[in-house]
């Protein structure tokens, strides 16, 4: 019977290996990350416009990428579509879109949590609807936001590992790899479970870096 062990040795000797695969990793969340904020804003802003059929598509829009699983999502840009787009490209577009739809409703919750009071002020001076939610609203809800968003960022960074299943290199395929190598699953998936979770405990302290930042700069 197999009795599957710990092989320390092979975990030090594979890191520089998994670690090559650590660009993909950063670079696909980074992008998702930051192309989702920028869906999320958007979807936000057309869901407190005062049109009916823009207020319903922006819910089917959040409902229909909450309610999917990411998995799905990615083996249909990969496999479904009939141009067949890169795998790091499809990775992307999957990762940014179901990151979006969870950010818009958490820059929905913060906005609503900022005081109805600054909108009158704002619009009481003469101010619009577009810039009273870009200079006014906006930056005190990304400053609730904060622990919110962190937790996408985190889930981010895990979420890409899916993308090795769709061939993208990243630090769970090349732990794959190994693990196929040397039939040491075991070693492999606890070394990459490891870095996955420093690199989640850097997202944490930027997370604290920023409410600091924002409780001396508002207070």
């Amino acid at each position: 019977m197999y009795i599957p062990t710990l092989n320390v040795a092979l975990m030090l000797d594979s890191i520089p290996f998994l670690l090559s695969g650590l660009g993909y990793t950063l670079g696909i969340s980074l992008a998702a990350f930051f192309i989702g904020n920028l869906l999320g804003v958007l979807t936000t802003i057309l869901g407190f416009l005062p049109w009916l059929p823009v207020k319903l598509l922006v819910r089917f829009y959040l409902s229909f990428l909450r309610g999917t699983p990411a998995l799905v999502l990615l083996f249909l840009l990969y496999f479904g579509l009939p141009y067949q787009l890169n795998a790091v490209t499809a990775a992307i577009i999957c990762f940014s879109l179901t990151s979006s739809a969870f950010i818009g409703e958490i820059y929905r919750g913060s906005i609503a949590g900022v005081d109805s009071g600054q909108w009158d002020a704002a619009y009481a001076l003469g101010n619009r609807f577009l810039p009273t939610i870009r200079y006014i609203v906006l930056p005190q809800a990304v400053r609730i936001s904060i622990p919110a968003l962190s937790n996408v960022a985190m889930d981010l960074v895990k979420g890409t590992s899916l993308a090795a299943m769709i061939t993208v290199p990243d630090i769970f395929q090349k732990a794959k790899i190994i693990g196929g190598r040397t039939f040491d699953y075991l070693s492999m998936y606890i070394l990459v479970a490891l870095i996955y979770w420093l690199l989640c405990i850097v997202i944490g302290n930027i997370q604290h870096r920023l409410e600091k930042y924002f409780q001396k700069k508002y207070t």
